[in-house]
C-alpha cells in the first residue's frame, strides 16, 4: 500500500511543478499539499509495517 501512495505523491508533485510553471499558483499549492500528505501517510504505513514485522519475529 505504501508504494501506491508514493506513486500518487510523485504524480501530485509533477502536477504541482507543471502548474507552477504555467502560472497556476493555487493549483500548484494544492497539489503540493496533497503530495506532502500522501508522502507522510506512506511513511507512517511503512514504519508501522516494519515495526509489525520486527515484533512478529520476536526480535
Amino acid at each position: 500500500m505504501g508504494g501506491n501512495l508514493i506513486y500518487y505523491a510523485i504524480v501530485f508533485l509533477i502536477v504541482a511543478i507543471v502548474a507552477a510553471a504555467l502560472g497556476f499558483g493555487g493549483v500548484a499549492g494544492t497539489a503540493i499539499s496533497g503530495a506532502h500528505l500522501l508522502l507522510m501517510v506512506a511513511v507512517v504505513f511503512i514504519v508501522v509495517g516494519l515495526l509489525a514485522g520486527v515484533l512478529r519475529r520476536g526480535v
